[in-house]
């Protein structure tokens, strides 16, 4: 009996190891997005970093249209396609070009969830963005470590999340896109600059 209780209690173990490392969850997390999709929302920026447009649904999934790829002579991929083939709960979007984010429900954006409340675009140099941000709303972050600023590639400041357990993952055979995986919960970014900063940092 006592065996059955120690084998028992390293196999608890073992799984709370294999469910703490971001690794192995990321995995589980590619496989779900790939065979059942994910519940989010997709966001799309313009030139001038506004929200050209917005869906929110179940079962998304992001690849890589390969009929874009780019091959040699042999036919190898010499280069990998950068347009997006994207399924909305059985429904298709075809993306290039323009910064996309992905969210997955239970993710917070906190810049457009305080975007009429907090002055964002401030003139006053004296304090960082990033610093006065995240001054403003502390109050309304339930203790997370990391901030994740999202911005456009000309500097402009897209969206922001909170977390504790932030990793990122290069997605096989996209392009110019990084994967993220924020408390468990899968953040998608294309086309566009990050930094992840512990918030101890910014106080």
């Amino acid at each position: 009996m006592k065996k059955k209780v120690k084998l028992l209690v390293t196999f608890i173990m073992g799984l709370m190891l294999l469910a703490g490392c971001q690794s192995i969850g990321n995995f589980f997390k590619s496989t779900q997005e790939q065979f059942l999709g994910l519940n989010g929302t997709i966001r799309t920026f313009d030139e001038n970093s506004q929200v050209i447009d917005k869906i929110t649904g179940k079962s998304i999934s992001i690849e890589s249209d390969d009929r874009f790829d780019i091959t040699d002579v042999n036919g190898n991929v010499s280069k990998e396609s950068s347009v997006l083939d994207i399924t909305v709960g059985g429904n298709q979007v075809i993306h290039v070009g323009s910064t996309l984010i992905f969210s997955e429900n239970g993710l917070t954006d906190y810049m457009e969830k305080y975007a009429d409340s907090v002055d964002i675009y401030s003139d006053n140099r004296s304090l960082p963005f990033v610093n006065r941000f995240f001054n403003e709303i502390k109050n309304n972050v339930s203790g997370e470590s990391k901030l994740i600023l999202v911005r456009s590639q000309t500097g402009t400041p897209l969206a922001t999340y909170f977390g504790n357990r932030v990793s990122t993952f290069a997605p096989d055979g996209i392009p110019n896109t990084t994967y993220l995986l924020v408390d468990g919960k899968r953040l998608i970014i294309y086309r566009a600059d990050f930094t992840i900063y512990d918030t101890d940092l910014l106080k």
